[in-house]
């Protein structure tokens, strides 16, 4: 099965085409093909299906790192789009793909042939508890909130981007390089109150700059995530600390969001295209065998 890797700010999926919809990826397989050691290492892989719907160009069908599907992903959709450009499969500038999380639309700008960058609408925004899974009167919100983790206190906003976030601020004085994101990550992924476990956002606001580290459920810390960039722009805004559009700062690069005044959040970033490989029957087989056992 042949694949292509690529990144959007750091963020790296394997792109597998199967755009007539033939080709079942076992969660196992997705785990040890983007284990970091054992396999070629990724956060997640996407699977490219022609569009079934009227007026959609293609399928997006994507898989956090640990093989459980997710319902959307920000840095990969971009990914997929400069795919399906420079190879040939549309000619189109402006793309319409299928998500769990609902239809997305793509603004590339493309130049020679070439996928400079990416500007995905990413739709509406929820912060009803209902929409994120969070416990508690399902019509109700969570914003500025405070949440214990850890014996430490923090500043929290819930944010539905189509998957759920928990948006926490640190103090702007706080060395966010040096935070504890995997232990602190980790155990708000699990709580209880999210039903469905959740994304957690690390975010430092300064003159109107949003800087952050992210823990992905279901893949750990990654180094930016398309999605936590908007949860935590609108989280910033709803409390106060920046407007509605704001560069957003990962370990992996810099994002543009804009949350306008139709409620629409728009996402603009880069991808980039690392390499081509394929995965062997004899790898895949041994793959599936120790899973079965």
């Amino acid at each position: 099965m042949r694949f292509a890797k690529y990144h959007g700010t750091g963020n790296d999926f394997l792109m597998v085409e199967d755009l007539d919809d033939r080709i079942h990826l076992p969660s196992a397989l997705i785990e040890a093909a983007c284990d970091r050691h054992r396999g070629i290492g990724a956060d997640g892989m996407i699977r490219i299906v022609r569009g079934s719907e009227p007026d959609v160009d293609f399928m997006m069908d994507y898989a956090n790192a640990n093989g459980e599907v997710a319902e959307m992903c920000g840095n990969g959709i971009r990914c997929l789009a400069k795919l399906v450009y420079e190879r040939g499969l549309t000619t189109s500038e402006v793309i319409e793909v299928q998500t769990l999380a609902g239809r997305k639309r793509l603004v590339l700008d493309a130049r020679d042939g070439r996928v400079r960058s990416v500007t995905v609408d990413m739709g509406v925004p929820s912060l009803a508890r209902a929409d994120i899974g969070l416990a508690g009167d399902p019509g109700a919100t969570f914003v500025g909130e405070r949440m214990e983790a850890l014996g430490r206190s923090y500043e929290a906003t819930a944010v539905s981007m189509g998957n759920p976030h928990c948006v926490l601020f640190l103090n702007p004085g706080d060395d966010l390089g040096a935070f504890d994101v995997r232990a602190v990550g980790s155990h708000i992924e699990h709580l209880p109150a999210f039903a469905n476990r959740t994304n957690v956002e690390f975010v430092v606001v300064a003159d109107g700059h949003i800087r952050l580290r992210v823990w992905e459920r279901g893949s750990g810390e990654t180094m930016a995530c398309g999605t936590g960039a908007c949860a935590a722009l609108v989280a910033s805004s709803l409390t106060g600390r920046c407007g509605r559009e704001a560069e957003v700062e990962f370990p992996g690069g810099v994002l543009r969001v804009g949350w306008r005044e139709d409620d629409h959040v728009f996402l603009t970033g880069p991808a980039v295209h690392v390499f081509d490989g394929e995965l062997t029957e004899d790898w895949m087989r041994s793959v599936l065998a120790g899973a079965a056992r």
